[in-house]
């Protein structure tokens, strides 16, 4: 079993992270995708998956955190992207649920991100609730040029997981999935 939704940046696991990613191996979990949500904390995912074997990690920035796009942070990201350790581009995508970044904001920095995973040929690892249609709308033009995709946060319906699926998009087995 492979875990590829690991937030191990949280400071929760400030105190314990070791004995986390212990109980994880111990548990039968071959290995650990560790998430990076805005730069700072993809910067740290890659630090830990340095520090930690048979542990990965993504660089991206979060729809929630879209607003914080910038030239500097997709440059930073591309940099990132570089280190052996950074597998995938995300997580990224749209969140309409919280609004957190305004829409444009989530949209600007999803299709960014998507053209650094096409342009460095990484898989995306992605974030789509209560924004299905605009989600696969933009990301349509995209999914022949990437080498995979996984839907780790969804929410939808399941004729909308239907229709990614058959696109070729994972589905990540997350609480929302089993509501």
């Amino acid at each position: 079993m492979f875990d590829i939704g690991v937030n191990l940046t949280s400071s929760q696991f400030a105190k314990d992270r070791d004995d986390v990613v212990a109980r994880a191996f111990d548990a039968g979990v071959n290995g650990l995708l560790i998430t990076g949500t805005n730069l700072r904390e993809s910067q740290q995912a890659q630090k830990l998956a340095r520090q930690y074997s048979s542990c990965w990690s993504t660089a991206g920035v979060h729809p929630h955190d879209s607003s914080q796009w910038q030239a500097a942070t997709e440059e930073a990201i591309i940099e990132l992207a570089a280190q052996p350790e950074v597998v995938a581009i995300g997580e990224c995508g749209l969140d309409f649920n919280r609004n957190f970044s305004t829409p444009e904001e989530q949209e600007r920095a999803f299709v960014a991100q998507l053209r650094i995973a096409a342009d460095l040929n990484m898989p995306v690892f992605m974030h789509c609730r209560d924004a299905h249609e605009r989600f696969m709308t933009l990301l349509e033009p995209w999914l022949d040029k990437l080498p995979g995709a996984v839907l780790h946060c969804f929410t939808g319906t399941r004729e909308e997981m239907q229709a990614c699926v058959a696109r070729g998009i994972y589905i990540g087995i997350t609480g929302w999935v089993l509501r």
